[in-house]
């Protein structure tokens, strides 16, 4: 459950690459690259709600989940899914706290795919994602978005994650959806909505 929720979530803030998703010239990624990471430099909180929906090959039926999405910078992240069970995940001072429908527990984020997972999720509303060292970078466009894709450069991570792709509508700043792919080939699409920039986070967002 933590590797689908934190893989999920990478996680930060709608269609699918179409056939039509042509790659941006140099300049274009550029340009692109540096409004994004000039105009979130100003984001301190963010929230949203989402639909997550994850495809896996042995089921017939798409799970889909919803819940709310926290983020304050520097570094504390919480996702919430309210339906159709509650499970809560907390990114916090290099830990990982979950609630398990009532069960609490907490496991050490510090150099392990979590933390580098998190890092990611975390850059996508200051704009640092995209030098990520742990990642390789690949800029598309179409008529309604710009897409990022990140392909892991270590094997351990390859291991789990073949590419995420972070969808940003044309002329917006904050991600408003990804899609990632495993390594089985199991496919999770996470869509924001009503999302909120700047707005007061109460501090029991981030405590379980």
């Amino acid at each position: 459950m933590i590797k689908n929720i934190a893989f999920g979530a990478f996680l930060l803030i709608s269609g699918f690459i179409s056939a039509q998703m042509t790659a941006m010239s140099g300049a274009e990624a550029k340009a692109f690259v540096t409004k994004v990471s000039s105009e979130t430099q100003e984001i301190k909180t963010l929230q949203s709600d989402f639909t997550q929906t994850k495809k896996m090959d042995f089921l017939d039926k798409n799970i889909v989940t919803y819940g709310k999405m926290s983020l304050k910078s520097p570094n504390m992240l919480s996702w919430k899914y309210t339906k159709p069970y509650q499970y809560s995940i907390v990114f916090k001072d290099s830990k990982i706290f979950i609630n398990d429908q009532g069960k609490k527990s907490s496991v050490d984020a510090k150099s392990k795919t979590f933390e580098k997972i998190n890092k990611l999720i975390v850059g996508s509303s200051n704009g640092k994602m995209f030098s990520d060292p742990e990642f390789t970078v690949s800029y598309y466009k179409n008529g309604n978005f710009n897409v990022a894709k990140f392909i892991p450069k270590s094997a351990q991570l390859l291991k789990y994650i073949k590419q995420i792709e972070l969808h940003f509508p044309k002329n917006q700043s904050t991600v408003s959806q990804v899609n990632m792919t495993e390594a089985s080939g199991d496919t999770t699409n996470i869509v924001f909505k009503n999302t909120k920039i700047n707005a007061s986070i109460a501090a029991s967002e981030f405590s379980l």
